[in-house]
């Protein structure tokens, strides 16, 4: 026979519902209101699959009274001696039992401080706060969960150690703020769990992955792990030390790849290799090639690979696909044991639909705007966030922090900022909500990108900041004290599409556009930019670098070559996709591995030894990195020379010590003692010659150093007489 239960009918009711949002109130040991007896308190435990609950409080053992059918047992109890953490031992029917401590014998954990942070939403470390954290709390061993769901009726964390039931471990709810918390003792490392939501109103509760969790399932599964990042040992204090010393005028040559496709496993194509064991060939590979840093595409948690990582469900976990947070601290140890910078892709511009994702999450839009005016990309099938909301100000704000913070991550490039900066894009008449000054400006945006960019030059000096920005919108590497968007630098893709348009015409026409290579000097100091030759131009039919080049075999090489040269003269850092570098003749597919047999060919190993020695001259030559930004370290010699398609310019460094001669031949034709103006009376030698038999070339060189003769040209008063060599590109320096 039951007992007669100390809890009111209808909370009983909530209770077995799941839909109490107040379960601290009731559950553990509180005051017995209805018994006589002095300091008599009530301990009350909700058990559904329980028959037979033990109480161990004091060290005393005492049996527990099932006092209603849905699972609920109590006990008027002393008031306890010690403050020790009350011990629960359940038995069901099948006589399994299983004990743990009480969870809703602990108190707020939470701190008043973090609260106050959260609420303001200037909370930079939430990633300290929310998700999952193992702790020991009061000499119990357990984990501590935290989650933002304001708008919930309750909240409860579920996972195999309650069977799914949401009922089992309801939160803690912080009303002002929308927090939820529970410490569940006995949990650890590797448990799967997910947060079970009760929206307000009608409807079932739903499932939910942790936005903040470090760790995430293989997909298809698409619970959270609990994980700990901390206890990996870092070798790279000497590295982050001279990191501090980074400027805006450092060499800096950025290799892209997409870790699911750079390699695969060759015995298994289908198998992805992990963190370590790219970082294997990787460090020695990049360190080989001359490039300065790594810039990996989105590596958080993403439910579809096609995505690419671009639309993500796991903004604090890096995927799981690959290994542990511990394996990918173990790349990024290694890239900087080597010397090379690692750069991620960051994505805060939109986020994926899926249904354990951020799309209403606590059933409402809590992250996304509510009106698809705002909230919905339609381009991407995607959700934009509110950047106007403070949970979303303080998530985005941590999430950026914590890839430097606890991944030593050395730079961010910004994904779709041209997305995040105009309330219009990619929109029609009718299709957009005006700001409240009647503009198309997202303020919320514009504010956030400010933000993150100014917090994370202070608080990490010599980190770099990239903005893949596609518009003409001004200052966005300025300072943020000078009114611009806080950037380092942004992505030139005016540079890139005209130059690549040009380069893919045949040699014949390339005349009638030589204005295609002279136009981006109009603007490139404009910004501090940097130029990519990235994913997106070597997929959806666009071909590879080596397909887009007109000509037959050697021409296609040879415009190849030209190209990366150009690209390395040319003022801005430099940037290029995996494959590129060796020419891969396919477009890249995210499902398969690079074609690395191609490099045992004569004319790939062209192509990537030309790489590498532009690479290893960038970084040696002051003149081709130090003054991207100015006129100062840019002066054409030549400009107009469309009959011939031939362009020349000088390179200087910050003082103009020294300089380089870049001149360019974008026809098949060789032309023989060219003649060209120089700044100064001397003599020269060729520093490169993508024409080399080193890179495949023809061979048509310039051997021996060349004095300069006297006699005006191109408004010089001296000239030098070289041999120009077809589709190539020449250094000279001065003796």
């Amino acid at each position: 026979m039951l007992a007669v239960p100390n809890l009111d009918q209808e909370q009983l009711l909530q209770l077995h519902h799941g839909l109490h949002g107040d379960p601290f109130s009731v559950l553990g040991l509180h005051a017995d209101k209805k018994s006589t007896k002095k300091n008599a308190l009530i301990y009350r435990v909700f058990a559904p699959n329980a028959v037979k609950v033990i109480l161990t409080l004091d060290e005393k053992e005492s049996q527990l009274m099932s006092v209603s059918e849905t699972g609920l047992f109590e006990l008027t109890v002393p008031k306890p001696k010690t403050n020790a953490i009350p011990l629960i031992s359940y038995e069901d029917l099948e006589g399994n039992k299983w004990q743990r401590h009480d969870p809703y014998a602990f108190g707020q954990i939470v701190s008043d401080f973090d609260l106050q942070l959260w609420g303001e939403g200037n909370h930079q470390r939430a990633y300290e706060l929310c998700g999952a954290h193992p702790k020991t709390i009061d000499g119990v061993e357990g984990v501590h969960f935290v989650v933002a769901a304001p708008a919930a009726r309750r909240v409860s964390v579920v996972g195999d150690f309650c069977q799914w039931d949401g009922r089992i471990f309801p939160m803690r709810k912080f009303h002002e703020q929308g927090l939820w918390e529970i410490f569940v003792p006995g949990l650890t490392i590797g448990c799967v769990y997910k947060y079970e939501i009760k929206a307000s109103g009608e409807g079932y509760p739903f499932l939910k992955a942790d936005p903040y969790a470090f760790q995430a399932e293989i997909r298809p599964k698409t619970a959270s792990v609990v994980s700990e990042l901390k206890g990996f040992e870092w070798d790279d204090s000497a590295w982050l030390k001279e990191r501090t010393k980074v400027t805006v005028n450092d060499p800096i040559s950025v290799y892209e790849l997409h870790l699911g496709s750079w390699k695969r496993d060759p015995t298994n194509p289908e198998r992805f290799l992990n963190y370590r064991e790219i970082a294997r060939d990787l460090v020695p590979y990049v360190k080989e090639m001359g490039f300065t840093h790594v810039e990996l595409m989105p590596v958080a948690e993403h439910p579809y690979d096609p995505s690419w990582g671009y639309q993500q469900t796991g903004y604090f976990a890096a995927s799981s696909r690959f290994g542990s947070p511990h394996d990918f601290m173990h790349l990024i140890n290694e890239c900087h044991k080597a010397e090379i910078g690692v750069l991620i892709d960051w994505v805060p511009g939109h986020f994926a639909k899926d249904a354990h994702g951020l799309i209403q999450f606590d059933g409402t839009s809590l992250y996304e705007h509510e009106d698809d005016r705002q909230g919905e990309h339609k381009d991407w099938g995607t959700k934009i966030f509110n950047y106007g909301r403070n949970e979303v100000r303080n998530f985005l704000v941590s999430n950026a922090r914590f890839w430097l913070d606890f991944f030593h991550i050395d730079g961010l490039r910004v994904d779709a900022v041209a997305s995040m900066l105009y309330l219009d894009y990619s929109r029609e008449e009718g299709e957009w909500i005006p700001n409240k000054y009647g503009g198309r400006e997202n303020l919320e945006a514009i504010e956030l990108l400010r933000y993150v960019n100014s917090l994370l030059h202070l608080e990490f000096p010599g980190v770099l900041t990239f903005a893949e920005e596609s518009t003409s919108w001004g200052g966005v590497s300025k300072a943020v004290e000078e009114n611009g968007l806080g950037f380092d630098f942004k992505w030139n893709m005016g540079w890139m599409n005209d130059t690549l348009s040009y380069i893919e015409k045949d040699s014949l026409y390339r005349s009638y556009h030589h204005d295609q290579l002279t136009f981006s000097l109009v603007y490139a100091f404009s910004e501090r930019f940097i130029l990519p030759f990235s994913h997106d131009e070597v997929v959806h039919m666009k071909g590879s670098m080596i397909k887009k080049m007109p000509g037959d075999d050697w021409q296609k090489f040879a415009n190849l070559r030209l190209l990366y040269a150009y690209m390395y003269a040319h003022p801005g850092k430099k940037l290029l996709f995996m494959g590129c570098e060796f020419g891969q003749w396919e477009e890249w597919s995210e499902s398969r591995s690079l074609d690395w047999h191609l490099v045992d060919f004569d004319r790939h190993q062209g192509i990537a030894s030309t790489v590498k020695t532009l690479n290893n001259l960038y970084k040696e030559l002051t003149p081709l990195h130090q003054v991207d930004h100015s006129w100062e370290g840019f002066e054409w010699i030549e400009l107009h020379d469309r009959d011939q398609s031939t362009m020349s310019f000088i390179r200087y460094n910050a003082d103009k010590s020294e300089y380089v001669i870049c001149l360019f031949n974008f026809t098949p034709a060789t032309h023989t003692q060219y003649k060209i103006g120089m700044p100064e009376e001397g003599t020269f030698v060729e520093l490169f010659n993508s024409d080399n038999a080193a890179f495949f070339g023809s061979n048509v060189s310039n051997l021996l150093p060349i004095k300069t003769t006297r006699g005006e040209w191109q408004g010089r008063k001296q000239h030098l007489l070289i041999d120009l060599p077809p589709l190539a590109a020449v250094f000279f320096k001065k003796v």
